[in-house]
């Protein structure tokens, strides 16, 4: 890995690993962090003494966040013609793995982040500095990572419509009330409750664990081609007018207000759409 990876990996015990994410100021997911991700879940799926993965962040006010608009020519394209998009692939492998995966949020988990939570196994989050969104309509485009798929399956149609086409943050006890995360911890409990729960599943029958996992797996996870497909849908919408139009007013408004912009998207998505 690279000394300017957004991404780090540390091993925290035979057992048990750490996948820390950072860049800053407000954690926008580039092409390298997925390239680097879809490796690294490669990398430990494939490594038999793996029991448990965490998903963390170095920035509090920010998790995963939303990908780069400004890097949308330089997605990750398939390694072998005819393959799946890198994105695709890492979070369909990551809700597959043998290793159990568990995202530990605080700040804002939106768009590419938030996919990526709904993609681990397990979701604890802050009760006070963790918020969620899928954004990308109210600038012109569709979820591209499962987002759409998983939200359904876990909150509903009609709180998945709500959220994907009203493009707002949610809170973190509106997100756990709505089944979007496993529990919403206070931020001061977060860290003790998941390492007592990394420790707890570290110990058991890696086995157990990962069969446990597979029979949930094929009670709940939406079908690969499904999110092939929002993938594709996603990359599509990406050269519309209605993109380019928000995009454009969106820009705007970040020279106006500078990062208040990222802590407070979804207004500034409604005044974005306002002036386009």
């Amino acid at each position: 890995m690279s000394e300017t990876s957004t991404i780090t990996l540390e091993r925290t015990s035979a057992r048990t690993a750490r996948i820390r994410f950072s860049n800053p100021p407000v954690n926008l997911v580039v092409p390298e962090t997925v390239v680097t991700l879809h490796r690294i879940i490669s990398e430990l799926d494939a490594d038999p003494d793996i029991q448990v993965v965490t998903f963390e962040s170095d920035l509090d006010d920010f998790f995963f966040n939303h990908f780069d608009g400004a890097a949308s020519a330089d997605l990750p394209q398939p390694a072998d013609p005819g393959g799946l998009p890198v994105w695709s692939e890492a979070v369909i492998r990551l809700s597959k793995a043998s290793f159990v995966s568990i995202a530990v949020i605080r700040g804002r988990a939106r768009g590419a982040g938030n996919e990526l939570a709904m993609a681990a196994d397990l979701r604890y989050a802050s009760l006070e500095k963790a918020f969620f969104g899928q954004p990308e309509v109210g600038i012109g485009i569709v979820p591209g990572g499962g987002g759409s798929e998983r939200l359904t399956r876990a909150i509903g149609r009609d709180r998945a419509l709500e959220v994907i086409l009203g493009s707002a943050d949610y809170d973190a006890a509106t997100a756990e009330r709505w089944g979007w995360v496993t529990r919403a911890l206070a931020d001061a409990d977060l860290d003790a409750f998941v390492d007592a729960t990394v420790t707890r599943l570290a110990s058991f029958d890696p086995n157990a664990l990962a069969i446990a996992k597979n029979q949930v797996n094929r009670a709940s996870l939406p079908p690969d081609a499904d999110i092939v497909a929002a993938f594709e849908e996603f990359a599509g919408t990406l050269t519309s007018p209605g993109f380019y139009a928000r995009a454009v007013a969106l820009a705007a408004l970040g020279e106006q207000h500078g990062l208040d912009v990222e802590y407070d998207l979804g207004r500034y998505i409604a005044d974005a759409n306002a002036s386009a």
